[in-house]
């Protein structure tokens, strides 16, 4: 190297001898998944999948960044329950197909939210005003915030369109048996668990029971092949969906 190389000649030369940085990949991105599931295909869902009726229904308001998840749960519910919508949260934008179902009069949605601040103690109720709204032939709804908790509290603040609507804390004694992220506490159901209780609760009991088994699935699928085993012998709750797939 000449002694009459400026700093800049010395600084280019040194870039070009540098080996290219390699390509970028996310988290789990060189592992083949199902296109129908977007699980590894070592452990595909598919043949798991079972869709049943409900009286009540699910809407989920997900936060935009659980779509890029595939840990994320609620997508499940979907799965199992036909009429399921899905909406992505916007603070200030509120989708215009949601907009029209908050007025539809053929529904009764309820927010599901903890009962744990004093501001809104006045719009609480209990799984009493569920059964009520079945009783006069009106379709209960069941909206979750599909995100963090730390999210769902944010997307509860910052979403005025849902001020007017009734909250439904969940009430159970149920611990989460999630696997794939760590909760905060085992009280903190992720978005599937949720829907299986309200649905429970609510006396959709067939559906609960599919949706059960079907995160179950779901959860014991992933937490193999994040180990690269696969899962020979199908579970009890394996075995159940494989039986109500054969009865349709």
């Amino acid at each position: 190297m000449s002694a009459s190389d400026t700093p800049s000649e010395l600084a280019s030369s040194a870039e070009h001898s540098r080996p290219p940085r390699r390509e970028f990949k996310a988290r789990g991105s060189f592992v083949i998944r199902c296109e129908g599931c977007n699980l590894p295909k070592l452990n595909c869902l598919c043949p798991y999948k079972v869709s049943v009726e409900s009286y009540a229904q699910v809407w989920l308001l997900t936060h935009s960044l659980e779509h890029l998840k595939p840990t994320n749960t609620g997508r499940l519910i979907g799965d199992v329950l036909n009429e399921t919508r899905v909406f992505t949260w916007a603070r200030t934008a509120l989708d215009p197909k949601l907009e029209a179902l908050l007025k539809d009069a053929r529904y009764a949605p309820f927010l599901i939210f903890p009962d744990d601040q004093p501001d809104y103690a006045d719009r609480v109720v209990g799984m009493d005003a569920v059964h009520a709204v079945k009783a006069c032939d009106r379709i209960p709804v069941y909206v979750i915030l599909d995100g963090t908790w730390r999210q769902a509290r944010r997307m509860f603040r910052k979403s005025p369109y849902l001020d007017g609507l009734p909250i439904l804390p969940l009430r159970t004694e149920r611990e989460t048996r999630y696997r794939l992220r760590k909760p905060a506490s085992k009280a903190h159901l992720c978005t599937a668990e949720v829907a299986t209780e309200l649905l429970r609760q609510g006396g959709d009991i067939e559906a609960a029971n599919v949706l059960d088994d079907y995160f179950d699935v779901f959860n014991e699928s992933y937490a193999a092949s994040r180990f690269y085993r696969k899962i020979d012998e199908p579970t009890p709750a394996m075995e159940r969906l494989l039986a109500k797939r054969a009865d349709i």
